[in-house]
């Protein structure tokens, strides 16, 4: 069961997207195909060397360097871009080498390095962050289970997305050009740490976080659909054609936080949730709850591994829900443990909505109807890590995956809910 997340975990290039299965979804009007933010050879050129992957190593840092302008650490990073360090510090980049993803790998052999690469080449792409896993994996030795042990300063491979994945190559510290456009002259840089940035254009095109947010064309697909289509989802959008990148959404005035579905706040920003008040006739309640994509520049939601689900469900006066009352409908695209086939793709394309409709008896202790849209980012996951634990498969990552099926499960919210009183008839 260790090859199951791979297709999860290793995302590259960009391929063109077929029409999902939406039935009951109102779709947008068709739009041309978008053009990228920058379509110019050089950002193509610059983003094929820059992402090509494995990355090379570093190599030794110039002479004059100190240790820490030398140092791929995001705390040394952090010591001057403090705020930069903070939002990294709190997003899940930061995080992408999770204990889901560690107590899969402590069961790969150390030397494995392709097989490493199919998760770390996005999760820890760093040459020196492959090499500190190799190391580590081979300190294991023969223990029979493995759990996290604190450090005051982590190895960098454990530290996931570092500052230096995408702004460090061969100790070229690399960047946008300033807020106001400008870009440092080589003058300006000699006097500056780490000799100073150099500027390109690329780090604002959508295509740069394509490198990991996008299969490539003959990578894994599912009922004809790429199972990571996210560029190409945005690159068909208005969203798109209207200039709004990824970088506009999910780095809003350069902040270095990414978020996404596993942020409330960034969930009710992107959709509309419209509750219908119930009508009451012979008995039967009738509502309608509609939630549109409004503002998510890609699908809602992107992925296999969110599950939305909408609720309406009649409660009593204390609040509390009456059996055999809830009406629902998942947003998701459903796909089973072993990915050999897709359930349903009822996600929210751009600008699309879905109408749930209510139509059921009155339960006798029913005061209100209650709307909800309930949000569970890392579903999938959590059905994965339950799999690897009751059939064994966790090997010595148990600890890990028992660890990670806590965060999977804690990650779950309301993003919406509103109460309706029920009238008389």
């Amino acid at each position: 069961m260790l090859a199951l997340p791979l297709f999860l975990l290793a995302l590259a290039g960009c391929g063109e997207r077929a029409a999902p299965d939406v039935s009951g979804v109102t779709q947008p009007p068709a739009v041309d195909a978008a053009t990228d933010t920058a379509p110019d050879a050089a950002v193509a050129a610059f983003l094929e060397r820059h992402w090509a992957r494995p990355l090379a190593p570093q190599g030794q840092p110039p002479e004059k360097f100190s240790p820490l302008e030398a140092s791929l650490a995001p705390a040394d990073c952090g010591s001057c871009h403090a705020e930069q360090y903070r939002d990294w510090h709190s997003a899940l980049h930061a995080r992408a080498m999770g204990p889901g993803l560690m107590g899969q790998l402590v069961n790969m052999a150390p030397h494995a390095r392709d097989e490493h690469q199919d998760c770390i080449r996005c999760h820890a792409p760093l040459a020196e962050q492959a090499d500190g896993l190799v190391e580590a994996l081979g300190a294991l030795g023969q223990a029979s289970s493995v759990s996290p042990a604190p450090v005051a300063s982590p190895p960098l491979h454990t530290q996931g997305v570092v500052c230096a994945a995408c702004h460090v190559r061969a100790h070229e510290h690399l960047g946008p050009p300033r807020p106001d456009g400008s870009v440092p002259d080589a003058a300006s840089n000699v006097s500056l740490p780490h000799g100073g940035f150099t500027a390109d254009k690329a780090f604002e095109d959508a295509r740069f976080c394509s490198a990991c947010h996008q299969f490539q064309p003959d990578q894994y697909a599912l009922n004809g659909k790429l199972l990571e289509n996210t560029y190409e989802e945005w690159k068909d959008s208005r969203h798109a054609r209207e200039g709004r990148t990824c970088q506009s959404c999910h780095m809003p005035g350069r902040r270095h936080m990414w978020r996404g579905i596993h942020d409330p706040e960034m969930v009710r920003g992107g959709v509309d949730f419209v509750a219908e008040g119930a009508r009451l006739s012979g008995g039967i309640v009738d509502a309608a709850l509609t939630v549109r994509n409004s503002a998510t520049g890609h699908y809602f939601p992107t992925y296999v591994t969110p599950r939305v689900t909408a609720e309406i469900e009649q409660v009593g006066g204390n609040g509390q829900a009456l059996p055999q009352t809830r009406e629902t409908r998942v947003i998701a695209r459903q796909v089973p443990l072993d990915l050999g086939h897709e359930i349903a793709d009822t996600r929210l394309p751009p600008d699309s909505e879905v109408r749930l409709i209510y139509a059921r008896p009155r339960h006798p202790g029913a005061v209100a109807l209650v709307y909800r849209l309930r949000v569970e980012p890392d579903e999938f996951y959590a059905r994965f890590y339950r799999s690897l634990l009751t059939d064994g498969g966790a090997g010595q990552g148990a600890t890990l995956i028992q660890e990670a099926l806590a965060q999977a499960e804690s990650s779950a919210f309301v993003a919406f809910e509103e109460r309706h009183p029920l009238p008389e008839e």
